[in-house]
């Protein structure tokens, strides 16, 4: 089993309190990776609490895609050791026709090549519409993955992925290599989540409606994703285990997550 890694998106109510002790809290909890988010405006702290803790990033979320000056995302990812950059998020009005699937992947495909002058990896992690919106009756996720430069990377959101009606295991194994990370998240798959989902999602203020969507995550291996199936379906991808809300203490979630990875991840 790779070394299991905690999005802290996840944590982030217990970050806006007290970045350090939460930190804290995932290294005693058993974690040795994390993968910040909106890392470009809290890299100081960042860098205090991880160096403290003894922890590493490995990958990170920020919103590449759209930012101004992309050299700046890469220039704090570097500061971080983080060394796979994920873009998380482009809204659903913009995966609904193959000329959008050749724009994401154009743009993915010219900041993997800027990623690649600071030493780092490039990619895009999907939600459920990139499944769910079709052209010609195929997931606009697979056109955009067939214009994706080689070196352009993956980072497969499983959970999403079967929300969007996916057959994630297949996915996976379709991309082989190219899927660098997943996350690991388990819930409810069924249609009522996607309806209410918004087509926009800030990466520090989820909407109320979003909130309300996610309220079912559980730990791996409590819902009715097939996360045995995703994990064999993807040996080389790194864990990240998240939630993008929980109804009980978020600590206790990444701990069940992480003690369910050990026991089940061959």
């Amino acid at each position: 089993m790779s070394t299991p890694s905690v999005q802290l998106y996840s944590l982030r109510d217990a970050i806006a309190e007290d970045l350090d002790a939460a930190v804290a809290r995932v290294r005693e909890i058993g974690y040795e990776h994390v993968e910040p988010y909106a890392f470009v405006e809290r890299a100081t702290d960042l860098e205090r609490a991880l160096a403290a803790n003894g922890l590493k990033a490995p990958s990170g979320h920020a919103s590449v895609i759209d930012a101004d000056d992309p050299d700046v995302v890469f220039d704090a990812a570097a500061r971080l050791g983080i060394g796979i950059v994920i873009d998380p998020f482009v809204p659903t009005e913009r995966w609904q026709t193959a000329d959008d699937a050749k724009r994401n992947a154009d743009q993915v495909n010219r900041l993997t090549e800027r990623a690649a002058a600071h030493g780092l990896r490039f990619g895009y992690h999907n939600h459920q519409w990139e499944f769910a919106n079709t052209v010609d009756g195929r997931p606009v996720y697979e056109l955009f993955v067939e214009q994706l430069a080689p070196e352009a990377v993956l980072e497969v959101d499983t959970f999403w992925a079967t929300v969007g009606g996916a057959d994630a295991p297949a996915v996976l194994r379709s991309l082989g290599d190219r899927v660098v990370a997943i996350h690991v998240k388990d819930g409810k798959v069924s249609g009522d989540i996607a309806d209410v989902l918004p087509s926009s999602e800030s990466a520090l203020d989820v909407p109320a409606a979003l909130q309300a969507a996610y309220k079912d995550q559980v730990p791996a291996g409590q819902g009715a994703v097939d996360v045995a199936s995703i994990l064999a379906a993807a040996p080389q991808a790194l864990r990240v285990v998240e939630f993008d809300s929980y109804a009980g203490d978020i600590f206790e979630g990444i701990a069940t997550s992480l003690a369910w990875l050990r026991e089940n991840d061959r």
